[in-house]
């Protein structure tokens, strides 16, 4: 049964690999590349959306797997998309640091 009070945010949302006919719903600007469901989640996580993930197959392209998060509706669907793929963005960027750091470490 669907609940009015969450939204459902796909990855395929905020891949920057995929094109707006595929499924993207962010700018370019504002994606990142091949996002995770465990990014995703952590990204959620930080911006206090309470987030239930959930591996699935993306609708629009049901060859490959996917997986989305259900959020806790706080607003229009769009910005808040906008600002989960931003705060992924950041997310996968303090990943890369962070191993970055563990292979220059001796």
């Amino acid at each position: 049964m669907k609940s009015y009070d969450r939204l459902v945010v796909w990855l395929d949302y905020l891949d920057s690999e995929r094109k707006r006919s595929e499924g993207r719903r962010v700018p370019l600007n504002s994606c990142s590349r091949s996002p995770t469901l465990e990014e995703l989640t952590l990204a959620c996580n930080r911006l206090n959306l309470q987030p239930e993930p959930q591996s699935a197959r993306f609708p629009a392209a049901p060859s490959r797997a996917s997986g989305y998060v259900s959020i806790r509706k706080t607003a229009k669907k769009q910005p808040i998309i906008i600002q989960i793929a931003r705060e992924v963005s950041r997310v996968k960027g303090e990943k890369a640091a962070s191993q970055a750091k563990l292979k220059g470490k001796p």
